[in-house]
């Protein structure tokens, strides 16, 4: 084989290589350069829901004020979760009336964990990603 043939089959395999290399970066990453889909803090605030204040009752007859920023994988989401508002005002009722103060106090992350998994389930575009409790004043 001529020294002209073994340098332009080395170019040719090292182009291969290096296109198949950068296939697999450019599929690896969402649709503004994150790696693994992570949402920067951008994305988090454009695609979260911010709760209106909520009182109700707990189980012990201790009143609650409690408020949440819900965070989406996208806009439609985003945009869903707004409209299903009274569902969320629902499911927050019903699980806030079976704590009792104590409950409340330290099972906050278990309440967002429980939204996120029950928003999930009406959800029919995208998902609920995060939910943080913003405020929370207990009387």
């Amino acid at each position: 084989m001529s020294k002209l043939m073994k340098t332009m089959v080395t170019t040719l395999v090292i182009l291969i290589l290096g296109g198949a290399i950068a296939l697999v970066v450019i599929l690896n990453m969402d649709e503004d350069g994150n790696p693994d889909g992570a949402q920067s803090v951008d994305e988090l605030v454009k695609y979260s829901y911010e709760t209106p204040e909520l009182t109700t009752d707990l189980e012990d007859g201790s009143f609650v004020r409690i408020q949440f920023q819900i965070v989406t994988d996208g806009k439609k989401a985003r945009d869903e979760i707004s409209k299903r508002d009274f569902q969320l005002k629902n499911i927050l009722i019903k699980e806030l009336a079976e704590m009792d103060e104590e409950v409340f106090s330290t099972g906050l992350d278990e309440l967002e964990e429980d939204l996120v998994e029950r928003l999930n389930e009406l959800m029919t575009t995208g998902d609920v990603t995060e939910v943080y409790t913003i405020n929370k004043i207990l009387q």
